[in-house]
């Protein structure tokens, strides 16, 4: 790969055109290798012959919950995701298969209710679009990067959580002064319009200069054509695009929040809270969980982590 130098404001061809080959559509799918791997790309997602297989649980029966009840009669359930969040929840543009941790969560949730998870529908949902996509009913559950917070108690229920992330900082490979949030004073910092990463860098770094957009794809877009000097979410999410590019960007610091990301159903169903607590734990215990993550998301390179204890808040 040609590198190049650059002065403050400039726009880069090479940047561009790296940018073109690295974003792809509005699922951000990366597509180029990093320099010394010409004609090797990285993944753009697991390799579904490495994916766990869930077996399905005979004969469930979850009569109190009237969302099982209706996903039974149809024989699948509809599920709320992310489509542009590499090794989370992502679509392929050109096929339309969704992969990720999170996707394979609603898959292994899935058979231990008793539905087969290949025949589950999956829908794409803003994050802005959840609450309401769980109250009107389009959706029988939501698996995406769903921080459970008792705001959002008060509108949706939460099994899990099933992954503790933490807020953290992507950069570009050759960025050298910013470490942590400590260093942001004076940059241009990106992250998603109204999200929590966005108003916690507002109210404790107020010296970043913030910049907000719909979604996380054109923060890294902004942050590759040296628009942006950092992209702020959950390290979650920006070990995924980082893994997909690791010539070009990289994740600094330590996380600095706790971010529990859970299972949102509807907020009456407490049947099915408690069941899908019950599916996350058994495949936890029985090795499914880390089959998932390493399949996945663990293709960033990160080890597995421990699971966060469930947590079997009670009906109200």
């Amino acid at each position: 790969m040609v590198r190049t130098t650059r002065t403050p404001g400039s726009r880069l061809p090479a940047v561009l055109t790296l940018l073109t080959a690295l974003l792809v559509g509005a699922g951000a799918v990366f597509g180029v290798a990093g320099c010394g791997k010409e004609g090797s790309p990285p993944r753009k997602g697991p390799a579904a012959d490495r994916l766990p297989v869930y077996e399905v649980a005979q004969d469930f029966r979850l009569p109190d919950s009237p969302t099982w009840t209706r996903a039974k009669k149809r024989g699948y359930f509809v599920v709320g995701v992310k489509e542009d969040q590499p090794y989370l929840g992502e679509r392929d543009p050109a096929t339309g298969v969704y992969s990720g941790f999170d996707i394979e969560i609603a898959r292994m949730v899935s058979a231990s209710l008793g539905l087969d998870p290949k025949k589950i529908r999956f829908r794409t949902i803003a994050s802005a679009n959840r609450e309401t996509a769980l109250q009107n009913g389009q959706i029988d559950f939501y698996v995406g990067t769903y921080t459970i917070n008792d705001n959002r108690k008060k509108l949706v229920g939460f099994a899990g959580p099933y992954y503790m992330a933490g807020q953290s900082l992507l950069v570009r490979r050759d960025e050298n002064d910013i470490h942590g949030p400590q260093d942001l004073a004076g940059k241009r910092v990106c992250s998603a319009a109204g999200s929590t990463p966005y108003q916690r860098i507002k109210a404790d770094y107020p010296k970043a200069v913030l910049v907000a957009y719909d979604t996380y794809s054109v923060c890294v877009d902004n942050l590759l054509t040296y628009q942006v000097d950092a992209v702020t979410t959950d390290d979650a999410i920006l070990i995924g695009y980082a893994a997909k590019a690791p010539d070009e960007l990289k994740v600094v610091g330590r996380p600095f929040s706790e971010e529990p990301y859970g299972i949102g159903v509807p907020r009456g169903d407490t049947a099915l809270r408690f069941a899908m607590d019950d599916a996350l734990e058994a495949r936890e215990k029985n090795g499914d969980w880390k089959k998932a993550y390493e399949a996945t998301l663990g293709l960033s390179g990160v080890p597995a982590p421990t699971p966060p204890p469930i947590d079997r808040y009670p009906a109200s």
